[in-house]
């Protein structure tokens, strides 16, 4: 049977190449994002280099769009091998036009940490367990080093680190793993965190099976 990886945030960086590394190696991808059009882009991309790939939109800043989103594709396409979350707002604190008070702190959660939370929750299950599935989690930095200029991304990446973590201690007995990649500078091409770099990363963490976290 054809494995499943679930992506949620698909984009040009690090989501769309972590999800061609699985693709290359036989699974089938689903992508998702909040945005159709971009979407529609990286189904064509992936249909060119022979990866089978399919859509859905979705904003992981809302539980339900996401509960909807993997039900549905539950029901297509069957519960994933692996889920992917590769969601997180990422400017620096200079670039935020709203204030940075405690509403924005919880908007931010959302996006960072409880969306990662709750997308887990969508494909535990029996099924999941007994195809040794995993959970695949990009990390921050900042989670190690937090910075005042990155405030809110700080305090997010040190819960979701904190929360792979704990998770990996109680999933792995049911047969799950669970997988931090905690990457320590700007993701970018040519750089020493370069997307692709971080693929091999993923795959390595994914297929070796072992410590919770690797740190890049």
């Amino acid at each position: 049977m054809k494995k499943t990886i679930f992506v949620l945030g698909a984009g040009k960086g690090c989501g769309n190449r972590v999800a061609e590394r699985f693709g290359r190696n036989g699974f089938r991808v689903i992508l998702m994002a909040r945005n159709e059009e971009h979407l529609a882009g990286y189904e064509e991309e992936f249909r060119e280099k022979g990866i089978e790939v399919h859509t859905k939109v979705v904003d992981a800043s809302k539980p339900h769009s996401i509960t909807k989103a993997f039900d549905e594709l539950k029901a297509k396409y069957g519960v994933p091998d692996v889920l992917f979350y590769n969601v997180g707002v990422t400017s620096a604190d200079a670039d935020i036009k709203e204030e940075k008070d405690v509403d924005l702190l919880m908007k931010r959660y959302q996006v960072d940490v409880a969306g990662a939370y709750h997308a887990i929750q969508q494909v535990l299950c029996e099924e999941f367990s007994t195809r040794q599935g995993a959970v695949l989690v990009t990390g921050g930095g900042l989670a190690l080093y937090p910075m005042d200029e990155y405030l809110p991304l700080s305090m997010d990446k040190a819960a979701l680190r904190a929360m792979c973590i704990a998770l990996h201690a109680k999933l792995k007995e049911q047969g799950i793993y669970v997988g931090l990649l905690t990457v320590t500078d700007t993701i970018a091409p040519g750089s020493r965190c370069d997307p692709a770099l971080l693929a091999e990363d993923f795959w390595k963490m994914y297929t070796g099976r072992g410590e919770c976290e690797m740190v890049h």
